[in-house]
């Protein structure tokens, strides 16, 4: 068995222990800049008891099976739907529209009352249960 007896210096330093170093002290600064740093403080509005007072107008339109429009239980045309949305939006800027397309519909009969409210910039939502229960 041989013994290497010589005692030379190294040729190159092993930096891999210094970037170890290195990368702690990095995570251990950021950490402690993170959790130093205050948050902007800010007013929450608080809530009301007080029911609104504002009431606005809702028009209910129903998409029938066979691509009739009802608009409040009363059969509708497109454009009349559209004459009637438009005045209606005329008394009251913030009224809305529930949008009812039945089971059976075609989808796009339902999309063009869709696009007519968009054309219109009335607020609109789509009824997912049924009306009145």
């Amino acid at each position: 068995m041989q013994v290497n007896q010589d005692a030379k210096p190294y040729d190159s330093i092993n930096v891999t222990p210094m970037l170890d170093l290195a990368y702690v002290l990095l995570v251990v600064f950021i950490l402690m800049t993170t959790a130093s740093v205050q948050g902007m403080s800010i007013t929450m509005p608080k809530p009301s008891n007080k029911p609104s007072t504002e009431k606005h107008d809702l028009k209910i339109v129903q998409v029938m099976p066979d691509g009739g429009v009802l608009l409040n239980g009363v059969g509708v045309s497109l454009p009349e739907l559209e004459a009637q949305l438009t005045a209606a939006k005329q008394q009251d800027a913030q009224m809305s529209v529930a949008i009812k397309g039945d089971a059976r519909t075609q989808y796009a009969s339902v999309v063009a009352v869709i696009d007519l409210c968009n054309k219109l910039g009335v607020n609109m939502g789509l009824v997912t249960s049924r009306i009145g229960t």
